[in-house]
């Protein structure tokens, strides 16, 4: 069972993802493990550049202001493939930004995964998808961010998203469109108005990420702002919202889109992370915000 408090979010994210390290990754797999070991060591006391999710680590992190050193509402878990020697760079650009990350794993190579549930963390980010798949086997919320360095501009509030079927939900009505049809689909969803979705991979996060908002006014005047963006449209909107009552679980905005691309939503949602099972909808979104690919469901098995 997780040692730590019940109410904390805990989130495990690796080193590719907080920091952008292209360079050294490419070197790594071009030349090996050695020669990756000197570059690191040579530029110890250079700082890293920021990563994709690093502004969404230093949101997560500000939630902290205002609470015991040692009663976080927030942690984030470092957990990396380097080894201790070479991931001194890592600490080193850590402690430069001023990031309150003080536990980290260095496996040498080996999975970190397995150590997601020890650290009792909701939510896994890493830019290794196996390690992604892993973790959802494993019963984790996990997500692929792919690598690139972070954005320029980002809204002061800490804003995620998430697509509904196959991420919050689970993927049985996925499952009948994929098979059926989009009319099936709609068919099923008036049907089954007044059954509760299963829960999906992100329904434990979400629920997570909701207790946390309790601890601050709602509406703009709240740090956090969560989004329901999803491809459903009417009438296949009225279980969505009947099943997150059932939850108990609050979301401040909810996109309808009908299938229309999610991107430019997401930009003027100001996303910091998009939650989607669908890699069309990474692609559409990942030009606009950093999104997080959930390999989960029907579309993914072999």
């Amino acid at each position: 069972m997780p040692s730590v408090p019940p109410e904390r979010l805990t989130v495990a994210i690796t080193t590719r993802a907080l920091f952008h390290m292209e360079d050294s990754h490419a070197l790594f797999e071009q030349q090996g493990v050695q020669a990756y070991a000197e570059f690191q060591r040579k530029r110890e006391d250079e700082v890293l550049p920021p990563g994709i999710a690093f502004p969404l680590v230093r949101k997560l992190l500000a939630l902290n202001e205002g609470c015991p050193a040692d009663h976080p509402r927030v942690e984030v878990i470092l957990l990396s493939r380097n080894s201790s020697d070479t991931g001194l760079r890592i600490f080193n650009s850590i402690e430069h930004y001023g990031l309150g990350i003080v536990r980290a794993v260095f496996t040498s190579g080996g999975e970190t995964y397995p150590y997601i549930r020890p650290f009792g963390a909701q939510l896994f980010l890493s830019a290794n998808p196996a390690s992604v798949r892993a973790a959802l086997e494993h019963g984790v919320a996990a997500a692929t961010i792919l690598p690139s360095p972070a954005p320029e501009h980002t809204h002061p509030q800490l804003r995620i998203a998430f697509d509904g079927d196959a991420v919050i939900f689970g993927d049985e009505s996925e499952r009948v469109s994929q098979s059926a049809g989009l009319a099936a689909f709609h068919d099923h969803e008036l049907a089954r108005a007044n059954e509760p979705l299963s829960g999906g991979p992100f329904k434990g996060f979400l629920a997570a990420l909701h207790d946390l908002q309790q601890a601050f006014p709602i509406g703009e005047e709240s740090p956090i702002r969560t989004a329901l963006v999803t491809a459903r449209s009417a009438p296949a909107h009225k279980r969505v919202i009947l099943t997150l009552r059932e939850w108990g679980v609050r979301l401040d905005e909810a996109l309808f889109l009908g299938g229309r691309d999610k991107g430019p939503f997401l930009e003027a949602f100001g996303a910091d992370i998009f939650f989607d099972d669908s890699t069309h909808n990474i692609e559409s979104a990942r030009r606009h915000v950093a999104a997080g690919h959930v390999p989960f469901g029907t579309v993914h098995e072999p």
